[in-house]
């Protein structure tokens, strides 16, 4: 059964271009809604609700732009924190390594590095420092605390600045980080 309703249905065309013209058309006065002046109901207008809609496109595009923004910080902070955490966890490999690499080291400057022991050992030393691990330390090179550790201490004549006469353990670098100071013996010029 279809329902009666008291009042009969009311359409406006509130369109701006006229479909069959073509033309823009006049801004009509605002009109009542269906339910009348009466109700209590808001008047309609056109232009209001263009300008809310316009109001809330244009809140919805902020959000969306901070949201964006947002997550391409989030992204460039997990990369970030991802690069740090790998370079850590080579760095811990590194350093643990470091007891072998000195044994390999001595073993090497005393003539006992022999055999196929020689390929492994190249192998091991080039596969660390592909990942960016670096000796370093060598006798005559200047004096500089913050990548060496004085052992023993001594004066000459032979040099202007504090110079490393003798590296007894050579020092290893990751990257930028220094993960063992060379240990030497320093040279300071006669005062």
């Amino acid at each position: 059964m279809a329902e009666e309703f008291s009042e009969p249905a009311v359409v406006r065309d509130n369109r701006r271009i006229d479909p069959e013209t073509g033309e823009v058309r006049e801004q009509a006065p605002a009109q009542p809604t269906v339910g009348g002046p009466d109700d209590g109901a808001d008047s309609y207008s056109g232009n209001t609700e263009v300008d809310e809609a316009n109001a809330l496109a244009a809140q919805r595009l902020d959000e969306l732009q901070r949201l964006n923004a947002e997550y391409v910080n989030y992204k460039k902070r997990v990369d970030r924190d991802r690069d740090v955490a790998k370079n850590t966890a080579l760095a811990g490999v590194a350093e643990a390594l470091l007891p072998v690499l000195d044994d390999v080291h001595l073993a090497r400057e005393h003539g006992d590095l022999t055999g196929p022991f020689v390929a492994i050992a190249d192998k091991l030393e080039a596969t660390l420092a592909r990942f960016g691990l670096e000796r370093y330390g060598q006798d005559g090179e200047p004096f500089d605390p913050a990548v060496h550790e004085a052992l023993m201490h001594s004066h000459s004549d032979e040099y202007e600045v504090a110079t490393c006469v003798k590296v007894l353990q050579p020092g290893y670098k990751f990257g930028e980080r220094v993960l063992r100071p060379a240990r030497v013996a320093v040279a300071d010029p006669q005062g």
